[in-house]
């Protein structure tokens, strides 16, 4: 599979993150100084949006801004910088943010279907450094307070010399196929009647396809059989790559760890067909498109030989 072929939202940026460059002196602010560069404000993460697409600034916008105000780097379109700016500090409210006259600081959630797919992995990655960046301000090797280098790829220790960077918690999410049915379940925090694929994160020295078995066969006590790996997410809530998977499952009993899984059950190609073209069955609806467990189903609803 090609990065091209991956359906996913959040995936799929149109940057090059310049790694050969970032590093380099003077080329971050000589960057920021180019009025051609843009500027992607969040405020606690979540986009700015004007009508059906987000709002971005020009370089022009840095003197309204909070000195105090994060900046990162997220790469090059062309010959064009994109940073980004995280506001969160400047007011309690997003409308009292700033440039908030320009639109409204969106959810991202609320934000993901109407936004442009480009537009989206970028702020996906915003959000995704930002929020890294907040959780660890401090060397996990001797505790003092890092230093934020690279326009935000990396931390550094000036007490230590250690180096640190920006991670990904992997999960494994898969939708188990039996008899012409695939296995969907919600949690306890789920909206009533929202059902998706299951899944858990990886745990050390395990793989993603271990992962996708040892999780559907403690949440739902399904064994399965031919695990196939099919595209991921990055996911940046706060910081999870989804690695989606299919697979075959040996039986269709099902006992439910009712600690993670509140209810689940198994949905034919029908009823799933049904629900993907916005009909209902028994009050049960899937996940939103721009989410990976909703693009598994559709893979498989599509070919159901997956």
């Amino acid at each position: 599979m090609t990065d091209g072929d991956n359906p996913n939202w959040f995936a799929g940026s149109p940057l090059d993150r310049a790694y050969d460059r970032r590093g380099q002196d003077g080329f971050l602010n000589d960057r920021l100084a180019d009025p051609d560069t843009v500027l992607i404000p969040l405020w606690r993460g979540d986009p700015l949006v004007a009508g059906e697409d987000a709002a971005f600034l020009s370089a022009a916008a840095r003197a309204e801004l909070p000195a105090d105000a994060p900046v990162v780097f997220l790469g090059m379109r062309g010959d064009t910088a994109h940073f980004a700016v995280d506001l969160s500090g400047a007011a309690d409210h997003p409308e009292r943010a700033p440039f908030a006259d320009l639109g409204r600081y969106t959810p991202i959630r609320d934000a993901a279907g109407r936004i442009g797919r480009d537009n989206l992995a970028m702020i996906g990655h915003a959000r995704w450094l930002f929020e890294w960046h907040r959780k660890h301000p401090h060397c996990a090797v001797c505790g003092a307070m890092t230093e934020l280098q690279q326009g935000g790829a990396k931390r550094a220790c000036p007490a230590c010399g250690a180096e640190h960077f920006p991670r990904s918690d992997p999960v494994a999410i898969v939708l188990a196929i039996h008899d012409g049915a695939c296995l969907l379940g919600r949690g306890p925090q789920f909206p009533p009647g929202l059902f998706s694929a299951l899944a858990g994160y990886v745990e050390a020295a395990e793989t993603p396809e271990e992962a996708a078995r040892r999780e559907v066969f403690e949440e739902a006590g399904v064994r399965l059989a031919g695990v196939r790996y099919q595209f991921s997410q990055p996911w940046p809530f706060p910081s999870t790559l989804m690695m989606g998977f299919i697979a075959d499952a040996i039986d269709s009993d099902l006992t439910l760890d009712k600690e993670e899984i509140e209810e689940a059950r198994w949905v034919t190609l029908a009823e799933a067909r049904a629900l993907l073209g916005g009909g209902s069955v028994d009050g049960l609806f899937l996940p939103p498109p721009f989410t990976i467990a909703h693009q598994l189903i559709e893979r498989w609803a599509g070919d159901p030989g997956s």
